[in-house]
């Protein structure tokens, strides 16, 4: 009996230690994918800014970078991809494309996943400013008015705005071990001049 329990106690350590790997190695996928596709996003950034209209980072991409977005004390800007699809919101931010582009009159709707794009959201406070650069070159400035925790089945983001507004959304809470869940963690700017 014991040799049994000795070859059971050794394939369930085995088998432990391979779940274990399986979930490090899937964690890991998801981190690097997220930092890949943001350096790819990022070239293609560049060249919409010299005048590329079609700047896919990849040649069959649904999708191309329209903002580059900073935050204070990050030194790397995310590149924010069109259209909000949860396919585009494996490689970064995406803008809503119900809402106008940043720094238009009405609200820029800006949203990323918590554990990767947007786990900077979670250090932001009211008044810190936040950088935002167009494709098309204009750059805008906004600071942070209000901070909030809303249940997505009995809130709306309102799109009009009399002024230029940003909202950058995430889900909540931050680190959480299930995904999805209704709450989410809101972000509103607004404008704090131009730079």
């Amino acid at each position: 009996m014991t040799a049994r329990r000795r070859i059971y106690g050794g394939a369930g350590c085995a088998l432990a230690l391979l779940v274990g790997i399986g979930c490090l190695a899937q964690a890991g996928w998801i981190h690097a994918k997220a930092a890949l596709a943001q350096a790819l996003v990022g070239h293609a950034f560049e060249r919409a800014l010299e005048g590329d209209e079609d700047a896919r980072p990849w040649p069959w991409a649904d999708t191309r970078p329209v903002a580059r977005l900073r935050f204070p004390g990050v030194d790397d800007a995310l590149i924010v991809l069109a259209g909000a699809s949860g396919r585009n919101l494996a490689f970064g931010p995406v803008h809503d494309p119900a809402s106008v582009p940043p720094g238009e009159p009405g609200n820029s709707v800006i949203a990323a996943h918590r554990d990767t794009h947007f786990k900077v959201l979670e250090g932001l406070r009211v008044g810190d400013l936040l950088g935002v650069e167009r494709a098309d070159g204009r750059n805008f400035e906004f600071v942070v008015t209000a901070i909030e925790i809303v249940d997505s089945r009995r809130a709306r983001i309102a799109l009009d705005s009399d002024t230029s507004r940003l909202t950058l959304v995430t889900c909540y809470p931050f680190d959480a071990l299930v995904a999805s869940g209704p709450m989410r963690f809101v972000v509103t700017a607004d404008p704090a001049g131009r730079f």
